[in-house]
């Protein structure tokens, strides 16, 4: 029974969501404001997190950068309704998705189905490692290493990597990643695909001296690439 921590002042709300997630198989746990929250989100049997933006104590971006200080369970946000820049915020803090205010349960049960199908690849996908240069990935142990020293990735950023190095030499376009990353099609004006590519960029810059790249197609996609 996979498990999933609320984080949402709003007890109510709190509440009837707890008793949908509970009827479709979820434990669910609970905190109503960021530091109780940031303190649970780092239960090791927890499986994701479910972490309001608004909250009277410390913010839901405050709260998700104390997360990932500590670890990297799935987080997906739940944001204002048309507030990009809470959005973004919340993606470079390397929350996996997020969900606008109001929403349908079931469109958050979906997202939730989605991040945890990702953290458990089927075994055809887990059977080979990837490789590019000296970056190896294992989906079966959702594991990376850059010289057989383990990077810290989110749940985005592995399968992202992942896509790419199963693309090859062709080019992922951010329709395909937006499926196969996040689990839904890509819509107007979406920049969850480039926040992730740039976080997961970084990471890659820094553990590799820029010798494993992320190329940017304009107008197209991204392509992995190992520099001579």
């Amino acid at each position: 029974m996979p498990k999933v921590l609320l984080i949402d002042d709003d007890a109510a709300l709190t509440g009837m969501l707890t008793e949908f997630l509970r009827g479709e198989g979820f434990e669910i746990a609970a905190a109503f404001n960021g530091l109780e929250g940031a303190a649970a989100a780092l239960d090791p049997g927890l499986d994701a997190v479910i972490l309001d933006v608004m909250m009277p104590d410390i913010s839901g971006i405050e709260t998700l950068q104390r997360i990932r200080a500590q670890s990297a369970v799935p987080v997906i946000m739940l944001t204002a309704k048309g507030d990009e820049e809470e959005r973004v915020a919340g993606l470079e803090m390397g929350a996996d998705d997020y969900i606008a205010k109001p929403y349908y349960p079931r469109e958050l049960l979906a997202r939730l189905k989605a991040v945890l199908r990702r953290q458990n690849p089927s075994t055809a996908q887990s059977s080979q490692y990837l490789a590019a240069g000296r970056l190896r990935l294992l989906p079966a142990r959702r594991l990376v290493t850059f010289d057989a020293r383990p990077m810290e990735l989110t749940t985005c950023e592995f399968d992202l990597l992942q896509a790419l190095l199963r693309s090859g030499d062709a080019v992922a376009t951010k329709d395909e990643l937006s499926l196969s990353v996040l689990g839904r099609r890509r819509e107007a004006y979406d920049r969850s695909i480039d926040v992730h590519v740039s976080n997961l960029r970084k990471k890659l810059d820094t553990v590799s001296g820029r010798t494993i790249e992320i190329e940017t197609i304009r107008a197209v996609g991204y392509r992995l690439r190992v520099a001579a």
